[in-house]
């Protein structure tokens, strides 16, 4: 499933420092590396087609958001970027007893706090167990709600009481010593571990939250928060110089001297910066250039070295469409189906995307390598049937959408796509159901506020997984946790679907330890979700990145997951070329 084309836009020319060379300036140009492999310094400039919503851990919802803070902050434990496989962070190893309930965590005596003026003499001081109960009880409050509902309630043994206010501590977190930390499960959860990799667990120091509260970017991770000029148009990092990991070959982490994170809403844009050298990496060509970029360079193929490489990959993401059940008339089962069939999404595929992904012809969990095992061929999803559709829409009261009550669909920017799509759905929807439907583009935050508070009738969604498990993308549309008042956020199940028989098998397949018997409760609630049809899956997520090559270590895995600190930039070599080809060349013989 993967393709991969060698480039060559242009000459090679050197990084441009642009607007970073203030970070660059910060950073030691004295760090000398071990070995021959590895290279210090340099600028990773990254694009982003939205910009972040927090970088408070506890807050954290989207994806941008998500990338940027995982290189600031760091938790027990963290994703491999290669495999998403969990490794060792600021817990050097850990323990599970038999009961699968009880976590022990043995902390690291060299993890540090970023330095800071919010700690005594503006040093960052050494982390320990308080500090994450701290940070656990911290989270586990109201104001927090989403996460905590995600990520504790009903498995942190005590949370519920704590975040009720019944109790003034959490009975599952026990600090055995200032490096030794117990965290005590209600019941087994074969995901908790994956929860405790995610970025909104990463530890918080108390003096910085007192200091800051939620606009905190003091953290532990691989590198530093700079305040930007513009908070609009970019974001710079720079390398943490107390950072406590090493390389194999003992080399501190990280290696590069700064990243920028751009924030560019036009795809056509990202390309030209690119070119002109202004990015390092763009995730997502504009669907209007794939043809032309592989075409006019897929000639280059054999140049050596090439300065650019293209690489496609399904990724563990959907794009859908969710439905707000709480009124008229999508509280109808009919009226959702009737949707499902009226939109033709091979055509959105072939006239839109473009190769930037599969159509969506199971649930919502995406069919990829990672979920191997997991039986799809029991999953299927809506085809496109006009005349389905119209007799179930007439079935459920509107026949020919007559009488069918205001619709509003609701979409985010991310550099015109989203728009692209709504508009042809609108049409075709139009087409087949007689039915209109008002478009409303407005930010990406404000589409996330709006969705927690089912202010629209339709909205355009996506979703990223959390971890590598298909409960990560079930948990969209869990129902124990939706309030019974739309003054009240619901989230991620925006949708506000609710079924005791989907929640059963639900909750039987993420307390499961057994991973097919697992499986086997999820795809048995992935069926229901189909027929119950709150949400409309479009896609599934398969991209194309483009990057320079002497950008080394830039993993790109199902999940989006960033792992900068193990990032170079290196100047690939005609040597290192054709030894790369000659193993490509060896192993597929064998």
């Amino acid at each position: 499933m993967k393709t991969i084309f060698y480039l060559l836009f242009f000459v090679f020319m050197a990084f441009s420092c642009s607007n970073a060379e203030t970070a660059e300036d910060n950073a030691q140009k004295s760090r000398v590396s071990k070995g021959s492999t590895i290279k210090y310094g340099g600028i990773l400039k990254l694009a982003e087609s939205e910009k972040y919503t927090s970088l408070f851990p506890a807050k954290i919802l989207d994806a941008p958001s998500t990338k940027i803070a995982a290189q600031i902050h760091n938790g027990l434990v963290r994703f491999d970027a290669n495999d998403l496989s969990i490794l060792p962070s600021i817990a050097k190893d850990w323990k599970v007893d038999e009961t699968q309930t009880e976590y022990t965590f043995n902390l690291r005596n060299n993890a540090y706090f970023h330095d800071d003026s919010c700690f005594e003499g503006g040093k960052g001081r050494k982390i320990t167990a308080k500090d994450f109960k701290y940070t656990f009880e911290l989270f586990c409050r109201p104001a927090f709600s989403i996460n905590y509902k995600a990520i504790f309630k009903n498995k942190l043994k005590g949370a519920n009481s704590f975040y009720d206010g019944a109790s003034k501590t959490i009975e599952g977190i026990k600090i055995l010593n200032d490096s030794t930390l117990k965290l005590t499960l209600s019941a087994p959860k074969n995901s908790f571990i994956y929860s405790l990799a995610r970025v909104t667990t990463s530890v918080i120091a108390e003096e910085a939250y007192v200091k800051y509260g939620e606009e905190l970017t003091v953290g532990a991770g691989p590198f530093i928060y700079h305040k930007p000029k513009d908070i609009n148009k970019k974001l710079i990092l720079t390398y943490n110089p107390n950072y406590f990991l090493k390389d194999e070959e003992g080399n501190q982490l990280p290696y590069l001297d700064s990243i920028v994170f751009n924030f560019i809403t036009n795809k056509v844009e990202e390309l030209r910066l690119f070119k002109e050298d202004k990015l390092s990496v763009i995730h997502g060509l504009p669907a209007s250039k794939i043809a032309s970029v592989i075409s006019d360079n897929i000639a280059n193929f054999n140049e050596i070295p090439p300065q650019t490489i293209l690489d496609r990959k399904p990724e563990m993401g959907v794009n859908y469409y969710e439905f707000n059940l709480t009124r008229p008339p999508f509280n109808n089962k009919k009226v959702r189906q009737a949707f499902c069939y009226a939109v033709n999404k091979s055509k959105i595929s072939s006239t839109i995307l473009r190769g930037q992904g599969s159509i969506a012809k199971h649930g919502i969990t995406p069919k990829i390598p990672t979920f191997n095992g997991y039986n799809f061929n029991l999953l299927e999803g809506y085809s496109h049937n006009p005349e389905r559709a119209r007799k179930l829409l007439s079935e459920a009261g509107y026949p020919n959408g007559k009488g069918f009550p205001y619709t509003r669909l609701e979409v985010n920017s991310d550099g015109g796509i989203h728009s692209t799509v709504a508009s042809q759905i609108i049409n075709q929807v139009n087409n087949t159901l007689g039915i209109n439907i008002e478009l409303d583009q407005v930010s990406f935050k404000d589409k996330i506020e709006h969705s927690k508070y089912a202010k629209s009738e339709i909205f355009r969604s996506g979703w990223v997984a959390d971890f590598p498990s298909p409960e990560s993308f079930l948990m969209i549309c869990y129902g124990a946790e939706v309030p019974s008042s739309i003054e009240e956020p619901s989230y991620p199940n925006t949708m506000r679907y609710k079924s005791s028989e989907f929640d059963s098998l639900f909750n039987l397949g993420r307390s499961t330890i057994d991973k097919d018997l697992s499986y086997e409760y999820f795809v048995k609630a992935e069926k229901i979700l189909i027929e119950d049809a709150p949400l409309m899956p479009l896609w599934y997520n398969e991209d194309y990145y483009l990057s320079k090559s002497e950008v080394r270590n830039f993993n790109y895995n199902p999940m989006e997951h960033y792992d900068l600190a193990v990032v170079y930039i290196k100047t690939l070599t005609r040597e290192e070329v054709i030894e790369s080809r000659k193993k490509e060349t060896h192993q597929e013989g064998l």
